[in-house]
């Protein structure tokens, strides 16, 4: 059996990193495709050096977070390749395009079935838009699953878990022994505030910006902020000084973040990743696809009231009871069985 699997961006990096070996462990040929929506080295080189993953064999470079002109390319690597199923990951223009230019190649969809219910945002659109198409969508919890169902989507559903929760899992331990980021910085492990922006709704809204930039800078503890180049460009343009530092490896990353004492983010793969590292997190958007991390009281949503996140970040503490969420940390197993076990 062949797949192809179509990544682009630093969250796809880390989860297609499990799933690789999953996928190896199981004697299934595995084709990365790899857009070049992400190409700064720290961004996506630096997971391949770090995480020891294959070399993607097309690295299509193509510098764009265009789904429309990624398409055309992604479908010439996937006709040269013939492969069984085309493996897309979760919700950015490279999953749209990957899953829009398998043609008659089955879709498999990692991360199906999520939903924040705000069609303002493109990831939002990008999942509904893939799950309809994916002959199987691999789904993190049976929330997702049910909401596939609800929607009427044809394809067929597993419950597999998170894969983010495996990456977790095997890199988290290993980045706290290897990285000495912490020194490097000049902070202490539970003593500073981790901040990531980088969702196109806070950069490229100017005044939505001023807000959340002047709620941190208000803030009276260390921030370590690795800042995306979307994001410092943003802040130059408005004049914004927030001591941004360059992006971090992932293994440096994932050391800074399981030890702050809170981390505030839009990301939704850092408010999982926050949850199994027992900190907690606040999210500076007005709705999340990860609502289980909200009502277990780990995660607070506050938009871009400042006032509110400071009051957030202040109080921030993790349950005291934790319920595990989106798996067990061995859903790239299970992805891999799905795809023998479901005939293309």
């Amino acid at each position: 059996m062949r797949v192809v699997s179509v990544v682009g961006n630093r969250p796809q990096f880390i989860k297609s990193g499990p799933v690789s070996l999953a996928l190896r462990a199981a004697g299934i040929d595995e084709v990365v495709v790899h857009t070049g929506q992400h190409y700064d080295r720290e961004l996506s080189q630096v997971f391949y050096d770090e995480l020891g993953l294959a070399e993607p064999r097309h690295r299509l470079e193509l510098r764009t977070a265009d789904a429309v002109a990624m398409t055309p390319p992604i479908r010439a690597a996937i006709e040269r390749e013939r492969p069984d199923w085309v493996l897309v990951y979760g919700d950015t223009n490279s999953t749209r395009a990957g899953a829009d230019a398998a043609g008659t190649t089955p879709v498999a969809h990692v991360e199906a079935g999520l939903r924040s219910f705000d069609l303002s945002m493109p990831e939002e659109r990008n999942r509904v838009a893939v799950d309809r198409v994916a002959a199987l969508l691999f789904c993190p919890d049976e929330r997702s699953a049910a909401q596939l169902e609800a929607e009427g989507v044809r394809g067929r559903r597993e419950v597999v878990g998170d894969v983010m929760a495996d990456a977790a899992r095997i890199f988290a331990p290993l980045a706290r022994g290897r990285s000495h980021v912490l020194e490097r910085l000049g902070v202490e492990p539970g003593a500073y505030v981790l901040v990531t922006l980088h969702r196109e709704a806070n950069v490229t809204q100017p005044q939505r910006l001023r807000r959340l930039a002047g709620a941190l800078r208000r803030l009276d503890e260390p921030v370590v902020f690795p800042a995306h180049p979307r994001t410092r460009a943003a802040l130059s343009q408005l004049g914004l000084e927030l001591g941004t530092i360059d992006p971090l490896g992932y293994l440096d990353f994932a050391a800074v973040a399981s030890q702050a004492r809170v981390i505030v983010t839009d990301s939704g793969g850092l408010q999982k990743e926050a949850y199994w590292y027992g900190v907690p997190c606040v999210t500076a958007r007005p709705s999340t696809e990860w609502v289980d991390t909200v009502e277990a009281g780990a995660n607070v949503l506050v938009d871009d009231d400042p006032d509110a996140l400071l009051r957030a970040v202040a109080d921030a503490r993790m349950p005291a009871e934790r319920p595990q969420l989106y798996g067990d940390g061995h859903a790239s197993e299970r992805v891999a069985a799905a795809l023998y076990a479901v005939p293309p």
